[in-house]
Parts: structure tokens; sequence; C-alpha cells
């Protein structure tokens, strides 16, 4: 893994701020990057602005891909991967703009690279003890297994989903199944792709050591009876497109279990946020927006066609 060409594809929206932080750790990498790509989704907080300003001798190219519109971070990511490997990228490392990985992060990633079909992925740290995302570590003998603690990561294991946070994608996969769907706009975007990547026979891999660190998700249990579901806690405009992603990756992937397991798990959400969260009305709305955007296919950036 020492000749191959890695650049680095960071989505960023009105965070100038974070964005540079971010930048600053992608240049202290141990492995040195052969360039970064910053999309840019058309912020309005000087983000353009102060990317001009940067200039770093560790760094063999530095490309801002400036966007007329804001189309996500799936849109961003899709355009990011796909002007890196048309640049001349073999691996292409992807995060959001608010996270910071240790500077051997990227070093310790590639040194666990025993395939390049598979996607690898740091750990994603809120804490020094909590992950940002909890990870479900696959097996062929037990049941799937929930982490979510640092501790608990193995230096390398097989999950069922990584978030595109620290995760490293070949050009050999992408030529395999494509780049990201654009039409998610943000949310399970990152999960359709693992989805996609393991029907091809391609594992879904954590690198326990390699470290990345990104605030936390926030969410809350709901108790059920027979399970413990974990919710997460959005805004109306979010939930919006929580609920009709969950049912695009649902009926890509799982066949019927969309209408025996996902509309009425997304139901139970629902039921949750009308418990814990503020907003009422709007979630209620948001809901019903993304079950019916959801089931009626309909793709894009659409929550301000909602009035959300």
């Amino acid at each position: 893994m020492n000749n191959e060409s890695i650049f680095a594809v960071v989505v960023t929206y009105n965070r100038k701020n974070l964005l540079k932080k971010n930048i600053i750790a992608l240049t202290e990498q141990t492995r040195k990057l052969d360039a970064i790509i910053v999309v840019d989704n058309a912020s309005s907080d000087g983000t353009v602005d102060m990317l001009e300003t940067i200039k770093h001798p560790s760094i063999l190219e530095f490309i801002v891909l400036s966007l007329p519109e804001n189309i996500g971070g799936s849109g961003g990511f899709a355009k990011g991967i796909k002007h890196a490997i048309d640049k001349g990228a073999d691996f292409v490392w992807v995060m959001d703009d608010d996270a910071f990985p240790e500077k051997d992060a990227l070093q310790k990633l590639l040194k666990n690279v025993s395939d390049d079909i598979n996607l690898y992925g740091c750990i994603s740290i809120a804490d020094h003890q909590t992950l940002s995302w909890r990870l479900s570590r696959t097996s062929t003998t037990q049941r799937s297994k929930l982490i979510q603690n640092v501790g608990e990561v193995p230096e390398v294991a097989c999950v069922e989903f990584l978030p595109f946070l620290g995760l490293l994608i070949s050009k050999r996969l992408v030529e395999r199944i494509g780049l990201p769907d654009e039409g998610f706009f943000l949310a399970a975007d990152d999960v359709d792709y693992c989805f996609r990547a393991r029907k091809i026979g391609a594992n879904v891999v954590v690198v326990g050591s390699s470290r990345l660190h990104h605030p936390a998700a926030e969410s809350y249990p709901l108790r059920l009876p027979w399970r413990l579901l974990w919710c997460l806690k959005l805004p109306p405009w979010k939930r919006y497109y929580d609920v009709r992603n969950r049912l695009f990756v649902a009926r890509k992937h799982y066949g019927l279990a969309l209408y025996y397991k996902t509309i009425p798990g997304s139901i139970l959400r629902l039921a949750g946020t009308l418990v814990y969260e503020d907003q009422r009305m709007a979630q209620i709305k948001a809901f019903w927006a993304g079950m019916i955007d959801g089931l009626m296919k309909k793709k894009g950036r659409r929550h301000e066609l909602w009035g959300l």
C-alpha cells in the first residue's frame, strides 16, 4: 500500500471553522495524502474565501469543487469520489467537515487493507470511551453484536455498515458498484453503499486502531417488550430524510421486510419522537411526507417542497 494514490474527499456546507480544523488534521497524516478534494455545497459563510487561503507543502494537490447548489452529503460524496477517480486516485478516503482523524489514522487503516474490493473504515469516537455511531459486528456463527464502546472494537472486524466518516473506498469497488446514490440527499446513503458492496461479496471492515473524532449522533432508547430500539433525535426537516431514505434502503435491499419491518419500525420511531422530542406537529408532518415520498420513490432535495 505504498504506491497507491490516495485522495481525501471532504463534503462541507457552511461550517468553515470546522472544515479548517478538518483540513489541518488531513495535512498532518503520517501517511501523506496525494490530494485533498473539498466539495463545497454552495456555502454562504465565507467557506470559499477561506479555502483560497489554504496552502500546504505536504499536499500534492488541493482541489475545491464549488457546487452551484446544495445537493446534500450524498451528492457531494458522489461528485467528489468521481472527481478523485477521474484524477487518478486508487483509493478515496471520505468524511464530513466535522470529522477529525488522528495523525496515524490513515496509516493504520492502510496497514490492514488485505483486499481492495472491501470497504475499510476508522472508528468514529465521540469521547474517550464512546463511539459516535454504534456498530453491528457480523458473524457466521452468532447473531450480530452491537458495539457501543471504543474498548469493544477489535483491531479488525467485519461489520454490517460504516458511515461516510473515514471510509476508504477503492477505485476497483467503484468500478463494480458505482457511486453513492445522489438521490438520498442526506442520511442512509452510506448504509445503501455498504449493502451494495456486500452484495458483490465485499466485506465492510472496521479497524479499531484507526481513529477519527466526530460528535455523537444524539439518540435515545425506545424500550419495547420484545426489543430495544434506538431512535435518532432530529429536527423535522432531517426527520423527513430519515423516514424517506429508510424506505429507499428497505425497498432496494430488504424485499418484503419493507412492509412488515421497516414501515412498522418507522411508526414506532414516530411514537418515540412524539414522546421525547419537540415540534410534534412538524415531526408528524415530516414523518408523513417522508413516508409518502419514500413509497412514491421521490428522490432528491425535497424537504422545502413540504415546508419543512
